[in-house]
């Protein structure tokens, strides 16, 4: 059911900010964080052995952050997590020998997170809605929308889906040996990631869009 317009749906304007920008950052990050490591070790599991492919992939997350403080670059807190996390997972694969439980680290992550977003969904309250947040400034009524927690609700839906898709995927990979699992991982994961980002995004801009009054403004958000 719609819901009636009322003189709050005129105003509500979401700042989006330098979307080139943010673009440029997140594929960077993504380089940092994924693409190479993923490189790095399955180079490694096909010619020296898992071992020195883990130690090297220790040493680029190392290598990164110190060539980023070292040219006086700020070192963005989410590359500073995915780099924390990755060194984790490779700590613990190298104290075990075992590659397979570098792989499982994120099979598992992947299946919790696909069940905390779709039970977010399912009760009613979207996890969407906070993540959102920390990236878009929403204005308060327009958070306490219906439209607004159905759309969310729905993009929790579709990133749970796509987070099971992607565990089954990985695990899957895993019957064709460590490598071929490494490979899958590095690429396949991250391309279905890309994909349900963007499928998210299209889907909560098309809904928010059909709400009256909803304006969104690009670049430098301006100070009154």
């Amino acid at each position: 059911m719609t819901l009636p317009v009322s003189h709050h749906d005129h105003d509500h304007l979401i700042e989006l900010g330098q979307l080139g920008k943010i673009i440029a950052n997140a594929l960077l990050m993504l380089t940092e964080g994924v693409l190479v490591p993923t490189a790095i070790l399955y180079a490694a599991m096909r010619t020296v052995g898992p071992v020195p492919g883990l130690i090297g992939v220790i040493a680029w997350c190392l290598l990164t952050i110190a060539v980023r403080w070292a040219v006086g670059k700020r070192v963005p807190s989410t590359l500073l997590l995915v780099i924390g996390v990755l060194v984790l997972r490779t700590g613990v694969a190298l104290a075990t020998s075992s590659v397979l439980l570098f792989l499982l680290q994120p099979i598992a992550a992947s299946a919790l997170m696909s069940l905390v977003f779709i039970g977010s969904a399912v009760f009613g309250r979207p996890v969407t809605q906070r993540l959102a947040q920390d990236f878009v400034r929403l204005p308060e009524r327009l958070l306490a929308d219906r439209r607004v927690r159905r759309m969310f609700i729905e993009v929790a839906l579709v990133w749970g889906i796509s987070r099971a898709l992607d565990a089954g995927l990985s695990l899957g990979s895993l019957e064709f040996g460590t490598s071929f699992g490494v490979l899958i991982r590095g690429v396949l994961s991250v391309g279905l990631t890309i994909l349900s980002v963007a499928a998210c995004t299209y889907w909560g801009w098309r809904r928010m869009r059909a709400i009256p009054g909803v304006r969104f403004r690009f670049g430098t958000p301006q100070v009154a």
